[in-house]
């Protein structure tokens, strides 16, 4: 027995040793080599027609520069940036200095949107203040309403929030009313709601960033949070939505085509999920030419130079190149070479359409 024993340390040993003397080891994570696939390639640093990105945050916007931010919209042929965090942590304050700072500065370049504070809806009356607030910053400027996936997911007093609750409903009527859109970010990617194992896609996200992990009870399955907003469309059809990153359902076109057709008051915009279009450029192509009137173009996290990898997935033929956050998709990309028409209702026609205040000089007719 100890023979056998001894032969079998002898044998891990021997591996050892060569492993250390022939192999490179690493972490799974590190792998990632540059393909040696040679093939034609177009960097698009400059959107072909000027483009409004529905889908940004500046959060500073009441004190920085906004000559330095537009420096950089002219260089991407932005025409026209939506931050979507126009009252900041909730302040009117907040609100009233962003729409000032716009004002004084490039009043036919930015949008603002306005945000609500559901962190205290168990307050007595909480939703008539809240309609009053959304009246009175459209009077301000604020020309639509931003919820924030934290919302969708919010706990108050110890217990969730479902973002269909009742007492919310007057708010999204008051924005059909008002001809505002609202756009909102419901959960998460469905993945992050899944075992973190070898068998979930983002597996290197959630080992990156671990906050990312929810549960069924943490706070809700993902099911019934998306459920819920699609409830809040059946309700309020007289009420435009933008459901954030394509309803998270990048990954099932299928899917969101249905719902298309289910709720013809919803939108969608692309921020963030570009690597999901990317890896199917046959779906991808046939989903935006059927839906070509109800996709909009967003972006997400303000960084210039990732806008160009969203360029050249909409406008090239590019086969197999990276996405620039490999923890957001380990696979590669291939480009969509979408019609001009497409293009054009993409970056900014179907904005144009449901989001007021926008100067449509900006724009070819």
């Amino acid at each position: 027995m100890y023979r056998y024993i001894l032969s079998f340390l002898l044998l891990i040993l021997s591996c050892h040793c060569r492993s250390q003397n022939n192999e490179v080891r690493m972490d799974w994570e590190s792998y990632d080599p540059p393909s040696t696939l040679v093939v034609p390639e177009h960097i698009v640093k400059k959107a072909k027609y000027p483009f409004i990105d529905v889908h940004n945050h500046q959060f500073n916007m009441p004190n920085q520069d906004l000559n330095e931010v537009i420096m950089e919209m002219d260089k991407l042929n932005m025409a026209v940036m939506v931050n979507l965090s126009g009252r900041g942590r909730g302040s009117e304050e907040h609100l009233t200095g962003s729409i000032e700072n716009v004002r004084k500065t490039a009043p036919n370049r930015f949008i603002v949107f306005t945000n609500i504070d559901i962190s205290t809806i168990n307050e007595a009356g909480w939703t008539e203040r809240t309609v009053k607030q959304i009246e009175n910053d459209v009077k301000l400027g604020a020309n639509g309403l931003k919820i924030y996936k934290s919302q969708t997911m919010a706990i108050v007093d110890g217990k969730r929030i479902a973002i269909d609750d009742p007492r919310i409903d007057p708010v999204w009527t008051k924005c059909g009313e008002l001809g505002i859109p609202v756009l909102i970010h419901a959960a998460d990617p469905k993945s992050f709601w899944e075992p973190h194992d070898e068998q979930n896609e983002r597996w290197l996200e959630l080992k990156v960033r671990p906050g990312r992990k929810r549960s069924d009870t943490d706070p809700a399955p993902w099911e019934q949070i998306i459920r819920e907003q699609h409830h809040i469309f059946e309700k309020h059809p007289k009420t435009i939505f933008i459901n954030a990153h394509l309803g998270w359902y990048g990954n099932d076109l299928g899917k969101l085509g249905k719902l298309m057709e289910k709720y013809p008051n919803m939108f969608t915009e692309i921020g963030a999920v570009i690597a999901e279009l990317g890896r199917q450029p046959r779906m991808a192509k046939e989903f935006l030419t059927q839906y070509q009137d109800r996709v909009m173009f967003g972006k997400d996290s303000w960084n210039p130079e990732e806008y160009y990898t969203y360029f050249r997935v909409l406008e090239t033929d590019d086969e197999y190149f990276p996405y620039y956050k490999r923890y957001h998709a380990f696979w590669r990309m291939y480009g969509l070479d979408l019609d001009d028409e497409v293009l054009r209702k993409l970056y900014y026609k179907n904005a144009l359409k449901i989001i007021p205040g926008i100067d449509k000089s900006l724009f070819p007719k």
